[in-house]
């Protein structure tokens, strides 16, 4: 079917939203989709999580899947370790991945922090996920400056592991961008070598699901694998 994966520059760059807006879109799109979070961490086992944030904003017929849960808010294989709880297994999240792909049209797998943040046994990485499942992945990127090193950097950290980057998400655009935000947005797509594929409108997570979904579909709008998925599924925008 199809698999996607969602990685950022850093931590609190938007991936949860952006993971959202996707997931929105493709719905929207008549794609039944889900969600993979493999590692959730800094969320104690009775709060919600990132998936759960992702559901109220995407909508109820989104599928997800959450395989670890790590109460402090650190990298998720020191985050199991301090727990005591057992670590991940890049096979294991491989063929979760894979077992949701057979079902859905579209699977989402969301990372933790950037995309070399360890997740498990033997420190592998959301770029090992993405390379193991030969799946695309979408980087989310902050507006202002150190962004075009920080996704620079990530992008090549993923070929270097043998992942593909398919573009780049602005995570959390403001409402009255500054120079450097609005020359960032030009220089992207230049200094990764990357499309740029949309920006997600800053206080977005505080939409409720309509609005959300809604602004979505223009948040998107130039992302150019959904309507492929769309295409390749019979299913139409």
């Amino acid at each position: 079917m199809s698999v996607l994966c969602i990685t950022g520059t850093s931590t609190d760059v938007g991936k949860t939203v952006t993971t959202a807006a996707l997931a929105a879109v493709a719905e929207a799109a008549g794609l039944r989709v889900a969600v993979c979070k493999p590692a959730q961490t800094g969320v104690e086992d009775d709060e919600p999580g990132d998936l759960a944030e992702i559901t109220r904003l995407a909508g109820p017929g989104i599928d997800t899947l959450e395989l670890a849960r790590y109460p402090e808010p650190l990298a998720p294989d020191t985050a199991a370790r301090r727990s005591g709880r057992p670590l991940l297994n890049l096979l294991d999240v491989v063929a979760a991945v894979r077992a949701l792909d057979a079902t859905h049209d579209l699977t989402l797998v969301e990372g933790a922090g950037g995309v070399l943040v360890r997740i498990g046994v033997d420190g592998f990485t959301l770029a090992d996920v993405a390379a193991a499942l030969g799946a695309p992945t979408v980087l989310v990127a902050a507006a202002g400056l150190g962004t075009l090193n920080h996704s620079a950097l990530t992008v090549g950290a993923l070929r270097a592991a043998g992942a593909g980057c398919v573009g780049t998400v602005v995570g959390s655009w403001p409402d009255a961008p500054d120079l450097a935000q609005q020359c960032n947005l030009e220089d992207l797509p230049d200094v990764t070598g990357v499309p740029l594929l949309g920006r997600i409108p800053a206080g977005s997570g505080g939409l409720d699901s309509s609005a959300f979904s809604a602004g979505a579909q223009r948040w998107l709008a130039a992302t150019p694998l959904l309507p492929e998925v769309s295409v390749r599924f019979g299913t139409r925008r």
